[in-house]
């Protein structure tokens, strides 16, 4: 049993938490002294609970933004018990959304500020890279590409040495505006991050209220006229599209080079979401989702391809590499679970690092490169390693997913090793989990 700590789902307050585990289930289990006793299912193996998890050397972010007053996860900004650098830093630039989903993180379109400047804009960009050194840069919102001047602050990411840049978007208007695109990728933007729910209308009328798959596909396909990398994002809800898994991983093989990855997110009861209290029912954890993959695309993609992350906690995600094949079938090249799992402490800083450049380099466009000439020898014999690697640069593809934590199964011990941070106006970096942290009554911890 592990001793943590975590926030009531009622009152947000900060309560002792512990992880329950039995066989390969394991439960966060806290107690609110107002609120009474809160159960929530947070690992439903194999593989184990125990074995996923990495020990790790923590690392003291390059610049903290305040004291330790209150405790996780009320002195963000990053506070000096932060444990881990930031690897990407999400900028919001709007509020404003053209989709009302019923499922939303951010409760986008739910009477939005007035957009922010791009003069405050540039200060965030600023203050961010100056506080969070070298690091990748996603503009997110509400949906971003209702900016017309988003080409305007992709260039200005650019001038504040943002060497790695990606929109977070439904791809509504990259569907229905090539030069919006153009002038997106002209002004240095790298990857689009693509809401991707499913592969049939029927699951998006479900999640998004309306069908979209044409513009989905609409969107990747100028994505690729475009030179921009595009990672498909599928939000996962058990019961909507949990049988869909192996058909999307499937547009993504047909897509490629252009999808470069497939990153699920298992839902997260935050922002807007079914106004209940979540059952173990409603969760579909990250063993249920590696399990549920392999069997969805019979065995080729496989649970024990899957590995712990570097950067953040263990227990956040998992991702794998693939070669994808002439003939549509894929070779994996991350190395097997059981090559890391159980091993010596690695170093925080040497992981985010890594990360950071494994991201950049699969998630974009791959290079264009002089084409040679065709070998008669087999694609992957030991003697054509240049056909092999040519391939490899550009025919991969990363399969990984996301699980973000909400009120009811926030651990801060997982919390305070997180990479991915919003940037306030004041230029304060929160962790991702804890800027959209919801109450049951959808009050928020660091925004309104």
């Amino acid at each position: 049993m592990d001793v943590t700590a975590s926030v009531c789902p009622i009152c947000l307050g900060r309560i002792p938490a512990r992880v329950e585990e039995i066989g390969a289930r394991a439960w966060l289990v806290k107690n609110c002294p107002r609120h009474g006793d809160f159960r929530s299912l947070i690992w439903n193996g194999p593989p184990n609970y125990g074995f996923w998890r990495r020990p790790k050397n923590p690392t003291t972010p390059p610049v903290v933004h305040g004291s330790v007053r209150n405790g996780c996860p009320l002195d963000c900004g990053l506070c000096p018990d932060h444990r881990q650098r930031t690897c990407t830093i999400v900028l919001e630039v709007t509020g404003r959304c053209d989709l009302g989903c019923p499922y939303c993180y951010a409760d986008a379109g739910k009477r939005p500020a007035p957009d922010p400047a791009v003069s405050q804009i540039e200060t965030m960009l600023r203050l961010g890279r100056d506080a969070a050194g070298d690091c990748h840069l996603q503009l997110s919102g509400g949906e971003p590409a209702l900016r017309d001047d988003l080409p305007d602050i992709v260039r200005l990411a650019r001038a504040n040495r943002f060497t790695f840049i990606q929109i977070n978007t439904n791809g509504l208007r990259l569907a229905r505006d090539l030069v919006f695109v153009r002038d997106i990728k002209a002004a240095g933007l790298e990857s689009v991050f693509l809401q991707f729910d499913g592969t049939t209308n029927q699951i998006y009328r479900k999640m998004r209220g309306r069908d979209l798959l044409k513009e989905k596909r609409l969107a990747i396909e100028n994505c690729g006229r475009c030179g921009l990398g595009v990672v498909l994002v599928p939000t996962i809800v058990p019961g909507v599209n949990t049988d869909d898994l192996g058909n999307i991983i499937q547009t993504a093989l047909d897509l490629s080079p252009v999808v470069r990855g497939v990153h699920f997110q298992p839902i997260s009861w935050f922002g807007r979401f079914p106004g209940r209290i979540p059952t173990d029912a409603d969760r579909f954890t990250l063993p249920d989702l590696m399990r549920a993959i392999e069997e969805q695309t019979e065995g080729a993609f496989k649970a024990g391809h899957f590995r712990p992350p570097g950067c953040e906690n263990a227990l956040c995600s998992f991702n794998a590499n693939y070669l994808v094949l002439e003939g549509g079938g894929v070779r994996p090249l991350s190395p097997p679970q059981g090559s890391c799992c159980g091993a010596a402490p690695e170093d925080a800083n040497e992981g985010a690092w890594r990360t950071i450049s494994r991201v950049a380099r699969q998630w974009s466009a791959p290079k264009s490169r002089p084409p040679r000439e065709p070998s008669p020898l087999p694609m992957l014999s030991p003697i054509n390693l240049d056909a092999f690697l040519d391939r490899a640069r550009s025919h991969t593809l990363s399969v990984s997913a996301m699980a973000f934590q909400d009120a009811w199964n926030m651990d801060l011990e997982r919390l305070r090793d997180c990479c991915i941070h919003v940037i306030t106006p004041a230029g304060a970096l929160i962790p991702f989990c804890a800027y959209n942290l919801t109450a049951a009554d959808g009050r928020r911890l660091y925004w309104s």
